[in-house]
């Protein structure tokens, strides 16, 4: 899930806890936004920690270079 997707369901669950006053029979609407909200957040927590993981650059083992010394001969 992308980061886009999770603040999607923080809003869909948002909007479903405060926002509406629809009663269905046998679904509480507010703990199904309530939810949606928790399972949002842990997703953009968790990205954030991918994320943070990712931008660390490791810089590339150093290759000694070992030159012979070569002399000519005439």
């Amino acid at each position: 899930m992308s980061l886009g997707g999770c603040i999607i369901l923080v809003a869909v669950g948002a909007i479903l806890s405060f926002a509406t006053d629809w009663h269905m029979k046998g679904v509480n609407l507010d703990l199904v936004g309530w939810i949606l909200m928790i399972v949002g957040l842990i997703g953009v927590f968790v990205f954030r920690s991918v994320g943070r993981r990712r931008g660390v650059v490791v810089p590339p083992a150093q290759t000694t270079v070992v030159e012979e010394d070569r002399t000519r001969r005439i």
